[in-house]
């Protein structure tokens, strides 16, 4: 199965396939739902060209399109250099025919906000010429199976790690409605993760056993206009709850089940994600699927590559799911917290000047004898124990900050981009 990485800007680009994945998925500005991240502008060829190698290279053009805005993409396409991205994700069937014109040689995947949930769908998209969907997330396991059976020549690419939402394939128009910001034009406020207040109703407090609450807990109740009667109980923390914050997916431990359902893609969500979160997570699934080559009728991963998946506990994330892949009583939990890390990353190795001393990017500045961990895309954390920082000059110096140029001898073999990071 293909390993897809995201990638907001060339240098997350650049850690995605440093750190195992065989594909990545970058937006052109403007024109993707991740409007916010840095993506990449149609001068950025050469060097996705570089960066990109013999790896694949996807273009995310999933934004719902306005008249004006296809004009606006036709004119942007002028300097998007043919043979640069290997495919096309697209949502709107109003830009199709455009892409097909000016990118002939370039496949058409479907983006997931399409909500292709069905074989038939799948059918009706192949004939319009697309070489891959991505299925609604809704789906579960054995249905994915069922339209890879009945449609097996068109690829099949799931999410596996990263944020959900609580809309139907994150088709919302909270954001919209509450920020003036549209989730579906790129630009999402993530309302839903906000805490709210719920407030009591005391006629219609609904039935619980005993000792299912707390004794402090606040009953309160949600009712949905649809379904009178219906309370759903909520229990609040200090007056405020996340009803619609959704958990994070992960599936790291049912690799070989997305195998067997005929997966041919394995997604990574993350494009405003951070360095570290993308290095991190992709070398994690790198991990477990190269532990699969090696034993092909495996139906667990092995201890072995527990070190690379447990550092999926260390990065940013709310509490994980596995979505619907096995029905929808675990995606029906909202998550009981925010985001929770136990790691900062500190920064990441340069290029080796001299024998044993390197180029030190520092995002999050620390000092001389701080504990710091390394870590690299073939090994787990290594603790420094013994290193130097020093300024331009080779000078030692005790404390290094996010801006200026530093230099680093970490004291054990290390390489460019391994990752620093110090325990919260």
């Amino acid at each position: 199965m293909e390993l897809l990485a995201p990638a907001g800007n060339i240098e997350k680009l650049r850690y995605a396939f440093h750190y195992g994945a065989d594909a990545a998925y970058i937006g052109l500005h403007g024109f993707s739902l991740r409007t916010r991240a840095d993506n990449f502008s149609t001068s950025d060829a050469e060097t996705l060209r570089a960066v990109k190698g013999n790896r694949r290279l996807y273009c995310a053009l999933n934004i719902y399109f306005f008249d004006n805005d296809i004009g606006r993409l036709d004119a942007a396409l002028d300097r998007v250099e043919p043979g640069v991205f290997d495919a096309f994700i697209v949502s709107d069937l109003g830009i199709v025919r455009l892409l097909q014109r000016r990118f002939p040689n370039t496949e058409l995947h479907l983006s997931t906000q399409a909500n292709c949930v069905n074989a038939d769908a799948v059918r009706l998209y192949r004939d319009l010429g697309f070489h891959r969907v991505v299925p609604g997330r809704e789906l579960s396991l054995a249905q994915i199976a069922a339209i890879r059976s009945a449609v097996p020549e068109v690829a099949l690419e799931v999410f596996v790690h990263g944020a959900m939402c609580l809309a139907y394939s994150g088709r919302c128009f909270l954001s919209a409605w509450m920020a003036g910001r549209s989730g579906n034009r790129g630009d999402c406020a993530h309302s839903c993760r906000w805490a709210y207040r719920v407030g009591e109703d005391p006629s219609a407090r609904p039935e619980v056993p005993p000792g299912a609450l707390p004794p402090d807990a606040i009953h309160a109740v949600l009712e949905e206009a649809e379904r009178p009667g219906e309370f759903y109980p909520i229990v609040e923390g200090e007056g405020f709850t996340e009803i619609l914050s959704s958990r994070d997916l992960c599936m790291i431990d049912h690799l070989p089940a997305l195998r067997d359902a005929g997966v041919d893609s394995l997604k990574i969500e993350g494009r405003m994600k951070s360095v570290y979160y993308t290095s991190v997570v992709t070398r994690a699934y790198r991990a477990a699927l190269d532990s699969m080559a090696a034993v092909p009728d495996a139906t667990v991963l092995p201890d072995s590559v527990r070190p690379f998946t447990d550092e999926l506990q260390r990065v940013s994330h709310r509490d994980y799911t596995t979505g619907f892949y096995f029905g929808d009583g675990e995606i029906q939990k909202p998550a009981a917290s925010g985001y929770r890390r136990d790691s900062l990353y500190l920064g990441s190795i340069g290029r080796e000047i001299s024998p044993g001393r390197f180029m030190l990017e520092v995002k999050n500045g620390f000092r001389r004898g701080e504990p710091v961990e390394l870590l690299g895309p073939n090994r787990a954390a290594v603790v420094l124990t013994d290193y130097r920082l020093l300024d331009p000059s080779g000078n030692p110096v005790d404390r290094v900050i996010h801006h200026g140029e530093w230099q680093i001898e970490p004291g054990v073999p290390a390489q460019a981009l391994d990752l620093l990071r110090r325990a919260l």
